[in-house]
Order: C-alpha cells, then structure tokens, then sequence
C-alpha cells in the first residue's frame, strides 16, 4: 500500500505489534463508538486484510488519539510530503471527499474506506470517487470552474519548480482539453456517467488520472 495517507499512519507506528496487540486492537474498535463496529464489518466493506486494517487503524490512533482527523491536520500531512509546494487547497478539497457525512472531521471507517477504492477498487470506482472529488459542491455535476480549481491545487501542491517546469497555464489548458471531451452534450457540465465513460474511452485521459492518483 504506497500513498501518502498510508505512509503517514504507517510511519506513525513506532512499535511492532506485539502477541496480545491483535486482540487489544479488536477490543479497542468495539468498545470506542464513534469508531467502526468491529475488524469483520470494515472488512466486507473494503479490500484490506484483517492484519492490515489493524496495522492502519493503530498508526491511526497513534496519530488522532480522538479518532477523528480535523482538515488542519489534513492539511499537515500534505505539507510534509510536499514541501516544494502549497499543499493546502488540494488538502481541503481531498478532505472534504474523504469526510462523508459532510461534519468537518474523517472517521477512521470513512479513511479506509476511501483508501480502499483508490489503492485497491476497480476503474469504475476510482473514477466514481474521482467524480466526487471534482464535483465540489456536490451538485452532481463538474463544472470547468471546479475541475480547475482541482487541477490548480495539484500543481500548486507539487511546486512551481518541479522537472520539467510546470507553466502558469498548465492548468488552464489541461482543463480545457479534457473537459471539451468530457462535455459531450455542451451543456456546461460533466455528469457523472459522461466523466466515466470518457475516462473510459480515452487513454491519455487514464493516463492523466495517474497524477490524481499520485497525490494521495
């Protein structure tokens, strides 16, 4: 599992985990209710084994003792793994996909969730999570304004002076391109169905998402 939010919690963990760990760590998801209800429910619900969900759930409360991660430290852990840039408008747009039920903190069950679709879903739900990242008002539909404004956050976040050199109107003209595909009816905005079917269909656009991809 190589992403940054994995890597974050991971790293976090300082301590192996010991005999009697797997069984604290169950007793721990139970007994705290705002935490999921157990390791088998998580478990049907993503693609992550028992032993990795108890290895990101510890490096998880390592972190947020709480159980909860506020979008100030979101915004934390995106500038210590890109310091060339300003990870911050990404990170509060990433923050608001992860944070479902829209009250301005991410539950552990949300994170892995969500962490399972992008490292481990098919191309269908990882452009469904991708949709609802781009749309974000969550109206259902990506407006060029809002596909921008998710293009601009990710070159803000990996810097200025990156290799090659990254011009002003990159953004602008990424933007432009992909969405005069995406927008089949030229109504103004992207559905999700025409989103899915376009990345579908076109392979520099896959290729792209790879960027969106490597800033998780």
């Amino acid at each position: 599992m190589k992403c940054c939010l994995v890597k974050w919690i991971i790293d976090s963990t300082t301590n192996p985990q010991g005999p009697d760990e797997s069984s604290d760590c169950e007793l721990e998801l139970s007994a705290v209710r705002y935490q999921p209800e157990g390791l088998e429910q998580l478990q049907s619900q993503t693609k992550f084994t028992r032993k990795e969900l108890q290895s990101l759930y510890r490096g998880f409360k390592n972190e947020c003792p709480s159980g909860l991660v506020d979008e100030e430290t979101f915004k934390t852990i995106y500038s210590q793994f890109f310091p060339q840039g300003d990870a911050t408008t990404y990170a509060h747009f990433l923050f608001n996909a992860f944070d479902m039920d829209r009250n301005g903190a991410i539950r552990f069950e949300d994170f892995v969730i969500g962490l399972s679709v992008l490292l481990r879903g098919s191309d269908t739900e990882k452009l469904r999570w991708a949709f609802n990242l781009y749309d974000i008002n969550k109206d259902g539909y990506i407006t060029k304004e809002e596909m921008l404004a998710i293009m601009t956050s990710i070159y803000d976040m990996m810097g200025r002076y990156t290799s090659p050199s990254v011009r002003d109107d990159d953004p602008s003209e990424h933007v432009e391109k992909f969405f005069q595909k995406m927008d089949r009816n030229r109504d103004g905005v992207v559905t999700i169905d025409e989103f899915i079917e376009t990345c579908k269909k076109d392979e520099n656009i896959m290729a792209s998402m790879q960027l969106f991809e490597n800033v998780i």
